[in-house]
């Protein structure tokens, strides 16, 4: 899977509330595992994620959902 097939993934999972607001991601390694890709390609998917305001990164603690605009 390219980087965009996988950021179309996680975002359809996102918006279905498969990860809800505010809820941390897999890690960067969970996720390589998970769709057989490297961490290189994760962290380009993490950027993709972020770019469509989807997510956003805590230093040292992950890649979390983000919530409804208010």
């Amino acid at each position: 899977m390219t980087s965009e097939q996988i950021a179309d993934d996680l975002a359809a999972r996102i918006k279905s509330g498969e990860y809800p607001p505010h809820t941390k991601l897999p890690s960067k390694r969970e996720l390589a595992d998970l769709y057989s890709v490297s961490d290189g390609t994760i962290a380009e998917v993490q950027r993709k994620l972020r770019e469509r305001g989807l997510t956003y990164g805590v230093q040292g603690a992950g890649v979390y959902v983000e919530g409804p605009e208010e």
